[in-house]
């Protein structure tokens, strides 16, 4: 028989080498469905050594065909998702080594069992994240590493493609969180150290510090009281939401300032130069706790010279509800009214407190505004603390000064009003004169000797101003009222009294 009439035979299906009346050698394939076509090598009537079985959808396998399977080396191309398999192969089925290039730019190399990714490999999936280690049913599981698109790195235990169990994550702003995981989140007992600083162990859930802070609380109540001109001590803790210190935080950046109730002017005010002066200003109030806005006021830390010999330590703010000074200062009442929030009252430092506790004279010792402190263990304290002189032409102290004049205006003609007013506008330009010339002036003179800090009640804040924000939660501010008192006659009290609202 020739090879021609070999070929004809069966010629409706089949076109090739026949043995036997088998098909066996080389051959093309039709099936009878139309769908399916082989082209390739046959034995004893079955598909076997390398081949080609195309697909009508324009699918296609070609590689190494076994007793009628695909068994073996091959690549398989899938028309309707776009996936390309190139590896090995079993009874029809992705098994053994691989490498599959997805249709949605994914791409995995590695081990397969049937049709799963199974055991050992490295995903590359379509958003750029790249992990290599343990798969089983074609999700990771097991231990792992990841590398995202962004840079951050994890390495750790998986379950069902969820980060489960111990690992560690290091992000690529330089932050790192080792600890438990439970699906995908930090869960259990970790420990992170943010690039800002802060530093946190403890428990976590689904992600959150479980006691981690979640505000600022300045210790000693609502109102603290201080002497005028006199340095202070603020202590602040962080704590969570029973609050409770959280003593497992550290490191977060703490910014203390102070503010002066903002007043707005009355639509009576009849100075234009005023009223033009005022708009001028850039200074924006901020809001605050208290139901009522602020403008900024400096503050300053006082270097101090300390007679050692007596043991002297700074005035300041402590946990036992009283403000403390080295020197014996006031045994006198303070003087009545001393905490109105007007702050028109007004007094001068004594030049030297009973020689433990002095102002050195120089302008060199008024430092800039206070550092920002870190938070050690939940704790932080700004000490030596002191309110500046107000800037010139200070907006809050303008408006209140204008007030006071209209105030004064309006009271029935007659000397002693007239003398109580000219008394009053004379003390004003003197102080304004004196803090002009110690702030913009060349005068060295001491700075005991002119009048810095007007009395009255301030507010004192406290922000978090980590950054980055830790876990891009800052923290709320936390703000006090601090009342300055003058001493009454010039004499000093051993301590002043701390209110709670």
């Amino acid at each position: 028989m020739t090879a021609s009439s070999k070929q004809q035979r069966n010629s409706r299906y089949y076109i090739g080498d026949v043995k036997h009346q088998l098909r066996d050698g080389f051959g093309l394939y039709v099936y009878p469905n139309s769908f399916f076509r082989y082209e390739g090598e046959w034995k004893a009537g079955e598909k076997h050594g390398h081949g080609k079985l195309l697909m009508k959808d324009g699918s296609y396998y070609e590689g190494e065909f076994s007793s009628g399977e695909i068994d073996g080396n091959g690549l398989r191309y899938w028309a309707s998702s776009g996936n390309t398999y190139s590896g090995q192969f079993r009874c029809g089925e992705l098994h053994g080594f691989g490498v599959m290039q997805y249709g949605d730019g994914s791409r995995y190399e590695g081990e397969f069992s049937y049709g799963l990714r199974e055991g050992h490999g490295f995903l590359l999936d379509k958003e750029g994240h790249a992990y290599q280690g343990s798969f089983h049913n074609n999700k990771k599981h097991g231990e792992g590493q990841m590398t995202c698109r962004n840079g951050d790195q994890y390495e750790g235990g998986w379950i069902l493609d969820q980060r489960q169990g111990h690992g560690v994550l290091r992000f690529i702003d330089g932050s790192i969180y080792e600890g438990q995981w439970r699906n995908s989140l930090f869960n259990g007992q970790g420990s992170m150290i943010h690039c800002s600083g802060v530093i946190y162990e403890g428990m976590w859930t689904n992600g959150q510090p479980a006691g981690g802070a979640s505000k600022i609380v300045i210790e000693g109540g609502d109102v603290l009281e201080v002497f005028q001109d006199s340095p202070f001590t603020v202590e602040v803790q962080l704590q969570n939401n029973e609050g409770e210190m959280t003593a497992g935080e550290n490191g977060r950046v703490l910014k203390l300032s102070a503010g002066v109730r903002y007043t707005e002017l009355p639509p009576s005010c009849s100075s234009t130069t005023f009223l033009k002066l005022i708009e001028d200003m850039e200074e924006k109030p901020f809001p605050t706790s208290f139901g009522f806005e602020c403008i900024s006021y400096p503050l300053m830390e006082k270097m101090l010279e300390r007679d050692h010999s007596r043991g002297s330590a700074p005035l300041a703010v402590t946990k036992s509800g009283f403000v403390l000074t080295d020197s014996p200062i006031p045994e006198g009442e303070v003087e009545s009214g001393s905490g109105s929030d007007t702050m028109g009252g007004r007094g001068a430092p004594p030049s030297n407190l009973d020689g433990n506790l002095q102002f050195s004279g120089s302008e060199d010792d008024w430092q800039p505004p206070p550092a920002n402190q870190r938070v050690e263990a939940g704790c932080a304290k700004f000490q030596n603390v002191m309110l500046a002189p107000p800037p010139t032409n200070y907006r809050a102290f303008l408006v209140m000064d204008e007030l006071e004049k209209q105030k004064a205006a309006k009271k029935p003609a007659g000397r002693a009003s007239s003398e109580k007013l000219t008394s009053s506008l004379d003390r004003s330009a003197d102080s304004r004169s004196n803090i002009v010339s110690h702030v913009g002036g060349n005068s060295k003179s001491s700075l005991a000797d002119s009048v810095n800090v007007r009395a009255g009640e301030y507010v004192i804040m406290v922000q978090d101003v980590t950054s980055p924000p830790f876990l891009n939660h800052p923290l709320p501010p936390a703000f006090v009222l601090l009342r300055v008192i003058p001493p009454k006659n010039g004499k000093n009290s051993k301590s002043v009294r701390k209110e709670s609202k």
